[in-house]
Order: C-alpha cells, then structure tokens, then sequence
C-alpha cells in the first residue's frame, strides 16, 4: 500500500464522518482505498454514503466487489442500488448476494466461460473475445464434456496451439474444485495444495457456479492472519489500530482483568513459599525465567494443536497421541535448557550450595516444560471438545497452568533440597 493511500486510510478511519474525506478523492482512488480500509470503518462508511454517491462508486466495480460493498448496506439501500445497475449485472449480483460471505461461493467470481472440448480453437476465441467485450475482464476458460468439467484451458493455449491439428482437450489441465457452500478456510487449504491456480466453484450437482482466483484470497488471508493474532493475544476483531484510547480500553479491559486474576493465583502459590524466597534470594532471580520458558512452550504446544484442530486432523478422542508426544518433547527440551540454566546457576553460585541450585533449577525447567506439553495440547483439544473457540480461549488457561504449576514445583523443590 502505497504512503499516499495508507494517509488517506487514517484520516477516514479518524474522521467522525467517513464519507466527507472519502469523497473528496479522485474517483479512480475511491476503490483501492476502501478496500484497503478495516472492516469497521468501511461498514461506517457505506452507512454514511449516501445513495447518490454509493451508486456512483459501485458503478466502476466488478459485480464481486459491488457484492462486498452491499454487503454492508441495510436492505432498502441495497435493493435501491441495484436498480440502477442494467440487468446483466444486477442479475450477476444478486445470485452472488445470495450466497454465504464466508463460504466458497462469497469468495468466487464471475469472470469464466465454459466450452466444450469438441470446440476448435476458434471458436474458444471468439467465445472469449465476446466475455471480453462485454465486461472488460480475461476470463478463466473452463473445459466441459456434456456438462462435466474437465479442467482449464490456459490462456496461452489460445496463441500457440496449432489449430490445423490440435484440439482444446490436448491442452486441458487439471482444476482444482470446491462445493459452493465449503468454508473460506477449505478455500484456503485447497490453495495452499495448488498454488497459482484458480479454483473451480461447483453447486450439488457438480455444474460450475464460479471460479476463485489466487488475487480472491489476499484479502482473505491478511484478515485472517490478523484475527488469528487477535485471539491469540485477547484482541477484540473489531478493533483497529486506528481506534482511539477510549475505545481500546473498551475492548480490552475485560480480558486484563482475567488475567490479573490467574497472576493472583500465581503470586498466591509464590506467597506459600515466602520463607524459602527469604532464605534464598537467588531463587527470585530465577522464577521468571522457570514461568517464561514454560509459557513458551506451552504457546507452541497450543499452536501446534489449534492448527490440527482446525484442519480436522486431530480431536479430544483421537488425541492422546498428541498430548503423549507434546509431553515428551518438553521433557527433551526441558533437559536441554535445563542443564543451560543449571550451569549458569553453578557457575555463578559457589561450593555444594551451588550444585544443588543448579540441580533444583535443571528439574525444574523439565518439569515445567513437560506441564507445559501437556496443558499446550489438553486444553485446547478440552475446550474444541466443549463447543469454545480454543484459539481464543486456550492461551490464558496454559499460562495459569505453567505459572501456578511451574513456581509450585521450583519453589517446593528449592524448599526440600536447599533448606
């Protein structure tokens, strides 16, 4: 995004009304820099357009992206813009309206044609050079045999191809293809199989509704990276960075006070040990790193497991493996750091008392990260299991569990070995 267009965002999403800075663009910038708007603030906007200038900016759009745009308009105002739109693409709009925003067929597009592989180049040509006319756009060749899709015709087949002997089908490769009502995140595995590819869009009886292209999913996919970094760190979705302090103190104070209560909980198994940490300061010096490795290990624990979750590959019932195998490696990487801290805890105290604190720090860190394994990879198979979201909900659970766990097991070991 270019400096020009991410200044321009800042002042929309700051202005108190949208329209007034968006309107006064050049027309030909009106759509980059909508859609590279936060979702709130482009909801806000088409609510402050009025009808006049939202038919207006529609009007320069191809009908998936009108469909974006009326997708935040209320009905009344929707159907009003529509009407003004000539028949061939309020027919094209309205069939893409009809389906789910966050399904396969909310993420396809219109730009195809279909031809049958008994058809000579010629008339693939001409038949593209219609599309072409007709709607400004190079349209994705789908080849059909009585009605059942074959694969693609690459474009470039159109201008090296011999047409005295050779014929559509010695030039169709295979499409990758999806059901309509498939989730964006099915989209998305079926690209990540097939890379620059487009995606061919099927109803129930395999006919072809659309097609996906790579281009489709970018906005996608920066989305969803985003909301994924949100739930991870407690994030309401709405919230942009360009929100005033009012409003993200709103949105996140709620998850802070969850939070300090579980520090309570660890500050209270800490207070337990009160006498011990008096009698051995270094111990102090060494709980936050016991706390921090265990927290780390168990967020890549809980990653690792979310993302199976998500791609069906594992459940609460198939599991155990998962839970099994999370454990023993924070045991094997609790040895390695372990004996990391455990020298630089001899090397830095002196005589038998120096040992033995390297020695109560080195178990420590293993069993930390082994709680941490473990609780990385329960929890969210628990919470998946129990109808919640677990990568929005796992994370504060792990960190209580390898806090409060974790200085249990250092500071009780410490209180049995060095006094």
């Amino acid at each position: 995004m270019s400096s020009q267009i991410r200044d321009v965002q800042e002042t929309i999403a700051m202005s108190p009304d949208p329209s007034d800075p968006f309107t006064s663009l050049p027309r030909d910038e009106w759509r980059d820099v909508f859609f590279a708007l936060p979702e709130n603030v482009r909801e806000s906007l088409v609510a402050e357009l009025n009808r006049s200038e939202l038919e207006t900016f529609v009007d320069r759009l191809d009908p998936d992206e009108v469909t974006d745009v009326l997708g935040y308009a209320d009905e009344e105002t929707r159907e009003a813009v529509l009407a003004t739109l000539d028949s061939e693409r309020r027919e094209k709009i309205d069939f893409l309206l009809s389906f789910n925003p966050e399904s396969a067929a909310g993420l396809m597009s219109l730009d195809y044609v279909t031809v049958d592989s008994s058809r000579d180049f010629a008339a693939v040509i001409e038949r593209v050079r219609r599309f072409e006319e007709r709607t400004g756009q190079v349209p994705t060749i789908f080849v059909t045999d009585e009605d059942e899709l074959l694969g693609e015709l690459p474009g470039a087949a159109l201008s090296v191809a011999d047409r005295e002997t050779e014929t559509v089908a010695d030039y169709v490769q295979e499409t990758p293809r999806i059901r309509y009502d498939r989730d964006d995140e099915e989209v998305l595995e079926v690209f990540r199989q097939n890379r620059e590819r487009t995606v061919a869009v099927l109803d129930e009886e395999d006919d072809i509704l659309g097609v996906i292209h790579a281009d489709d999913l970018l906005m996608m996919i920066e989305e969803a990276a985003g909301e994924t970094l949100y739930e991870f760190t407690g994030v309401a979705e709405e919230e942009s960075v360009l929100d005033g302090p009012v409003e993200k103190v709103r949105r996140r104070y709620k998850w802070l006070i969850l939070n300090l209560g579980t520090a309570f909980m660890a500050a209270a198994v800490v207070g337990l040990f009160e006498s011990t940490i008096a009698a051995v300061a270094i111990l102090a010096a060494y709980m936050p790193v016991v706390a921090g490795m265990g927290g780390n290990a168990g967020t890549q624990a809980m990653a690792v497991t979310v993302r199976g979750i998500s791609l069906d590959q594992v459940s609460l019932k198939t599991g155990k493996r998962v839970v099994i195998n999370e454990a023993i490696a924070g045991a094997a990487n609790g040895l390695i750091t372990g004996v990391l801290v455990a020298a630089i805890a001899v090397a830095f105290s002196f005589g038998e008392f120096g040992i033995l604190l390297g020695a109560v720090i080195g178990i420590s860190m293993v069993a930390n990260l082994v709680i941490a394994g473990f609780f990385g990879a329960v929890t969210p198979l628990l919470l998946d299991r129990l109808g919640y979201d677990p990568a929005t909900s796992a994370t504060i659970f792990i960190t209580t569990a390898t806090d409060v766990l974790g200085f249990f097991v250092f500071l009780g070991l410490a209180q049995a070995v060095l006094l």
